[in-house]
C-alpha cells in the first residue's frame, strides 16, 4: 500500500490558476491529482530515468506539462 503524506506547497499564483483551469476543464479531478502527476513525471524524467515507476498510479499520458509558465510574482499556499 502506498503511504500518502500531506504537504504544504507555495507556488506562483499563475501556476495555481493554470492548475485550476485544468481541473475545471475536467483534465484532472483535483489540484492534488494534477500536482501528483506533475511531480511523478518530473521524478520519472529527472531521477528515475529508465527505471519503472515504484508505485502503480493512474496515468494521464495525453496531458502536456502543465507547468510551462514563465515565473510570475504572486505566490499562494496550496494545502
Amino acid at each position: 500500500m502506498v503511504v500518502v503524506r500531506l504537504i504544504t506547497v507555495k507556488m506562483p499564483e499563475i501556476y495555481v490558476n493554470g492548475i485550476d483551469e485544468l481541473v475545471k476543464a475536467g483534465r484532472y479531478s483535483s489540484r492534488s491529482e494534477a500536482i501528483r502527476i506533475a511531480v511523478r513525471e518530473l521524478l520519472k524524467r529527472e531521477l528515475w530515468g529508465h527505471l519503472r515507476e515504484p508505485y502503480a498510479v493512474a496515468r494521464h499520458e495525453d496531458v502536456e506539462a502543465p507547468f510551462a509558465f514563465a515565473q510570475d510574482e504572486g505566490v499562494v499556499d496550496l494545502v
